[in-house]
């Protein structure tokens, strides 16, 4: 795999770029690898958003950060692109049937937020998951899950 360039979720027009992106999407949206379905796909998204913002996610005991710190960070906010059909981590399974519009309109709200409080915001913020990261770091995780399901999705 190569290293991508994802997108800045600080600057408004990039984020404006994500949410046409997110606007090609249609209830009957089918994936091109995978099983979940396009709402689930977005509810599975907004799952590192509520982790921010929304208190309803545990944290990891302390030996589970450890491993997720010192093994799987590097992976997920990284350059190097999620492989396809990736396993999903337990808090980003979505167990039940979510509405399309809801879950879309919930995800352009905390991309929305997050550009608009900015990079400063999430400079040494800490990740429920993997401590404290950069503002690059915030912006990996963010921006290269988005671009992950949206190709998957065709968009």
């Amino acid at each position: 795999m190569t290293a991508k360039v994802y997108p800045d979720l600080f600057d408004a027009s990039q984020v404006d770029a994500a949410i046409a992106r997110l606007h090609a999407l249609t209830p009957e949206s089918t994936p091109q690898w995978g099983r979940m379905v396009v709402s689930e796909m977005l509810a599975h998204v907004n799952v590192a958003y509520e982790m921010v913002y929304e208190q309803k996610h545990p944290r990891p005991n302390p030996i589970m950060r450890f491993v997720l710190k010192r093994i799987v960070t590097a992976r997920v906010v990284g350059a190097d692109p999620y492989p396809r059909n990736t396993p999903t981590a337990p808090a980003f399974r979505i167990k039940e049937t979510r509405d399309f519009t809801v879950e879309r309109d919930r995800l352009i709200a905390y991309l929305q937020r997050v550009q608009r409080e900015g990079r400063s915001q999430f400079e040494g913020r800490e990740s429920l998951s993997f401590g404290p990261l950069s503002a690059t770091e915030w912006n990996g995780l963010f921006s290269k899950h988005l671009d992950h399901h949206l190709q998957q999705f065709g968009v």
